[in-house]
């Protein structure tokens, strides 16, 4: 089980399962559905792991189980990415 997260500017943080069960319940797959991702994540045996790695696995599972709870996932995802840049480059100082 990865033990931390490599975040994309570099950073370490430590892996929290849970955190995979909140997305993919956001994106509508139920609590069980959820956990069982997570699992899968879980599942890798590293000692860390890349957010994209965990992205493409969660992506993969979400599409697996409904293509729908995917599509969320992406727009969400996407929502977030655009907000954040936003943020970042002071348009919302």
């Amino acid at each position: 089980m990865p033990k931390f997260v490599i975040k994309k500017d570099g950073r370490k943080e430590e892996f929290i399962p849970e955190k995979i069960v909140v997305s993919a319940v956001k994106s509508g797959a139920p609590p069980e559905e959820a956990r069982k991702i997570a699992k899968k994540v879980e599942s890798v045996e590293k000692e860390e792991i890349e957010t994209k790695e965990i992205r493409n696995i969660v992506l993969e599972e979400l599409k697996r189980a409904n293509p729908v709870w995917h599509e969320r996932w992406v727009a969400y995802d996407e929502q977030m990415k655009r907000l954040y840049r936003h943020y970042k480059h002071g348009l919302y100082e």
